[in-house]
């Protein structure tokens, strides 16, 4: 491997850098994007089992809010609902909108620089190919009315180009994978916690009745 980094040159370190710091995204929204920080599964059904005769104690809520993320956007809700018991329906979806905005921005943390190096790793590529073919054209010294070549320096210009056109594509390709996968898992969790929060909201209109 350090001597496929040797061949390829200096432009190969801002790609190596870039393949790390995908590598540390990836890593961190698997463990962040979980399910059982996001949406476990049978939180709706205790919240509402809780909420099925009256809005739980201050104590409940709190608990509930640092269950999960989701337990956070219903809690917004129940938080309300202990505080003005006369809010109307439309306080209470702002008020879980409002805290289901702030969790998908934390969802989505992150996906934009792995979609940026996704972006930007060909063209690193591409920058190291246009570095090798200065050094391939600079192998071709006249000498003596006629063109020559340095051979070794005609080698090390075709190594900078191939190796880093190759390695830029491995860095884009997997951290292109990668932000779709995410992209889809984080959609699929805004969708839950949408769904979820509508069900809550029916439910605590008909507990005021």
């Amino acid at each position: 491997m350090l001597s496929i980094i040797q061949a390829a040159g200096w432009p190969i370190w801002p790609l190596i850098a870039c393949s790390i710091l995908a590598l540390a995204l990836v890593i961190e929204r698997f463990i962040s994007l979980r399910s059982e920080f996001i949406a476990p599964a049978k939180l709706l059904e205790e919240v509402l089992l809780v909420s099925r005769t009256s809005v739980p104690t201050p104590q409940v809520i709190a608990q509930i809010a640092n269950n999960s993320a989701l337990g956070e956007v219903l809690a917004s809700g129940l938080s309300l609902m202990n505080a003005r018991p006369n809010c109307s329906e439309e306080d209470l979806r702002s008020a879980m909108e409002g805290s289901g905005k702030a969790v998908g921005h934390r969802l989505e943390q992150y996906l934009s620089a792995l979609a940026t190096i996704a972006s930007t790793a060909p063209l690193m590529g591409l920058f190291g190919t246009v570095v090798g073919m200065i050094e391939i054209f600079g192998a071709q010294a006249p000498t003596g009315g006629t063109s020559g070549s340095n051979p070794a320096q005609l080698a090390h210009g075709i190594s900078i180009a191939l190796y880093n056109t190759a390695f830029g594509l491995m860095v884009a390709i997997p951290s292109l994978i990668f932000w779709r996968f995410f992209r889809a898992r984080v959609d699929y969790y805004l969708l839950t916690l949408e769904l979820a929060s509508e069900k809550l909201l029916r439910h605590l209109n008909t507990l005021r009745k």
